[in-house]
């Protein structure tokens, strides 16, 4: 079976200079598997989802290969990858309120992406909208619909977010720290329902996080990324078992910090990587 997502050599720069960002990076993902992808902030994990999405900024300069479902996406007009974001390819981001328009009832929003998308009139249209918001787990999902975003919690408004990236039923799904704007009993709830409605749509997920728990929770594979690099692959029993590289120790060990000794120091990712030569 065919990789539904083949990245091969992608190299990503900015501006006049083209600083480089992101170093030759090359990984797959099958279909229906969950891919984590961890790392500390400024290692080139929202950039490289980007590139996938074909959402960078116009300064951006990107070579390689972005194969998705055998159409290579590297070079695309943004009027040819317009109609796969949303059908074929969905993103989920960190701050939902910033993904979501204040002026405009949620359900007129997740309608957009149906209509967009499929060949409905606004009446069935609605009642799409209120399955999936019914789908994924909000309560009175026709007052949530003509609710606005700021009528909403936190956890209600990523759900929204999640019910727009799913209602088309993509192949691929992109979590971009999706839980991290969230308190940890939400937290857990929407990772449960993302696990399920993935299960439910048979998608693809690149689950980008810092959060090694989280990424344990979701993903049965690892990439570590680290100065645009990825330096560690796996399973994530493996990885997270037996990490081989120091910067990946170093993040497992500040993950277990519970199994640290009452008055031992805690450790810190330095202990082990620091940049320009590793402990």
């Amino acid at each position: 079976m065919s990789p539904l997502l083949e990245v091969t050599d992608l190299r990503i720069a900015f501006g006049r200079s083209r600083r480089e960002v992101v170093h030759g990076v090359s990984f797959a993902l099958e279909p229906g598997e969950r891919l984590g992808l961890i790392g500390e902030s400024g290692s080139g994990k929202t950039v490289t989802a980007l590139a996938v999405m074909g959402l960078l900024a116009d300064n951006a300069y990107v070579s390689g290969s972005i194969m998705l479902a055998g159409r290579e996406l590297v070079g695309l007009r943004d009027s040819d990858l317009a109609p796969l974001r949303g059908d074929l390819m969905s993103m989920v981001f960190q701050e939902p309120m910033t993904a979501l328009d204040p002026t405009m009832p949620v359900g007129r929003q997740v309608a957009e992406v149906l209509l967009l998308h499929q060949n409905l009139d606004r009446g069935n249209s609605r009642a799409k909208v209120i399955a999936i918001l019914t789908e994924v787990g909000l309560e009175d999902a026709e007052r949530v619909a003509d609710a606005f975003p700021h009528a909403l919690s936190g956890g209600q408004r990523q759900r929204v977010v999640l019910a727009m990236a799913l209602i088309n039923r993509p192949d691929l799904v992109i979590c971009d720290e999706p839980t991290t704007a969230l308190d940890v009993t939400v937290q857990a709830k929407v990772l449960r329902l993302l696990d399920a409605e993935l299960d439910a749509v048979g998608a693809s997920c690149l689950f980008i996080s810092h959060d090694l728990a989280v990424v344990s929770q979701v993903s049965e594979r690892v990439l570590v990324m680290l100065d645009g690099d990825i330096v560690e692959q796996g399973t994530v029993a493996d990885v997270f078992r037996a990490p081989t590289h120091p910067y990946t120790r170093g993040l497992v060990a500040t993950a277990r910090i519970d199994a640290v000794p009452p008055g031992q120091r805690l450790p810190v990712v330095e202990d082990f990587y620091v940049r320009g030569g590793t402990r």
